[in-house]
């Protein structure tokens, strides 16, 4: 297990639609860092991927170099992986910008979970949505 597990989720109403990222920053079963907020008009994919690319930023803010970032989209986490091929220009501009944040990183792993375990980050993306935070 990595010092640090990132957890991020991205969503929109409607595809494309009103878009929000969430993600939270846990050192063991501590709390350090949340954040959820809205993206404009997007779609859920793309949602996904800045998600990622703003929790890597604010871990890497932190000083973070060991990381295990958790996500519930299994197409994104393959990509990222490069398990599967991009084929959407979008999601391959999100892809090279995270890809070039990875190396500020000296372990950093990208994990799929199934949703229910995503729930805190799940929840910011529809606080976000919903004008709660």
């Amino acid at each position: 297990m990595l010092d640090y597990i990132l957890y991020t989720d991205g969503g929109a109403r409607g595809n494309p639609g009103p878009a929000a990222i969430g993600y939270a920053l846990m050192q063991g079963h501590k709390l350090v860092l949340q954040n959820g907020k809205t993206v404009g008009k997007a779609t859920n994919n793309v949602a996904e991927y800045l998600a990622v690319l703003n929790g890597l930023q604010a871990a890497k803010q932190m000083g973070i170099e060991n990381l295990e970032c958790r996500l519930d989209s299994q197409l994104v986490c393959e990509q990222l992986n490069q398990r599967y091929k991009i084929k959407n220009q979008d999601l391959s501009r999100l892809f090279v910008k995270i890809w070039n944040l990875t190396q500020s990183f000296k372990r950093l792993k990208f994990v799929y979970i199934p949703r229910e375990q995503n729930q805190l980050a799940d929840r910011l993306v529809n606080q976000a949505l919903d004008g709660k935070i």
